[in-house]
């Protein structure tokens, strides 16, 4: 029994718009992003989503909001969904924190080298098994169902591509904010037939 999942990125959110790395499980959304969230609910308005699942953080909690007020069902936030770890570089903004995480994640996507980490945060690997488990017990607790998963850029991205088999076709262009795309496990497989921007 085929089930269908609406992922995105949470809208634009302070983190994003101050540069900081890392997780940063409080940071809100910003104004735009908020409109953002609007939007997602409304692009979504005639999907039959019978449950909507985001990451901890306050800022994929509020995108996910609206959308769940809209489908009459609560927001159900889980920690496998949130973003990549990167240990005690968290919430820097040093510039090169940043480049060594751009360069982390590429290693990943890319090279499928799930081996590197940022200083003492997550391995590749551990991300997608976490974020595995949860598109997995999604699929088994919704069978013929459409469902919602608002989470993060990079760890929506390793995981996804790993999960769809989609290699370095995802790397490039970051997926934008609150922009909804369906992700479908047919049973057996997962397929990502409308990954934004892949080329």
């Amino acid at each position: 029994m085929s089930v269908r999942v609406w992922c995105l990125r949470h809208g634009e959110s302070q983190n994003v718009t101050d540069n900081v790395a890392g997780a940063v499980p409080s940071a809100p959304l910003t104004e735009r992003g908020h409109e953002q969230a609007t939007l997602a609910t409304r692009t979504l308005a005639g999907e039959p989503i019978r449950a909507v699942y985001s990451s901890t953080a306050l800022r994929a909690r509020q995108t996910a909001q609206p959308l769940a007020t809209a489908a009459g069902v609560e927001v159900q936030a889980l920690p496998d969904l949130v973003e990549v770890g990167i240990g005690r570089h968290e919430g820097s903004s040093d510039p090169a924190v940043r480049r060594q995480t751009a360069d982390v994640l590429r290693s990943w996507v890319v090279d499928n080298d799930m081996t590197q980490q940022v200083a003492d945060g997550e391995t590749g690997f551990a991300v997608t098994a976490r974020m595995g488990r949860v598109f997995q017990a999604i699929a088994e607790q919704h069978r013929g169902q459409t469902v919602a998963v608002i989470g993060h850029v990079a760890s929506l991205t390793v995981a996804l591509g790993q999960l769809c088999a989609l290699g370095a076709a995802v790397w490039g262009t970051p997926l934008p904010h609150a922009q909804p795309f369906l992700v479908e496990w047919d049973g057996s497989t997962w397929h990502c037939p409308s990954w934004p921007d892949a080329h």
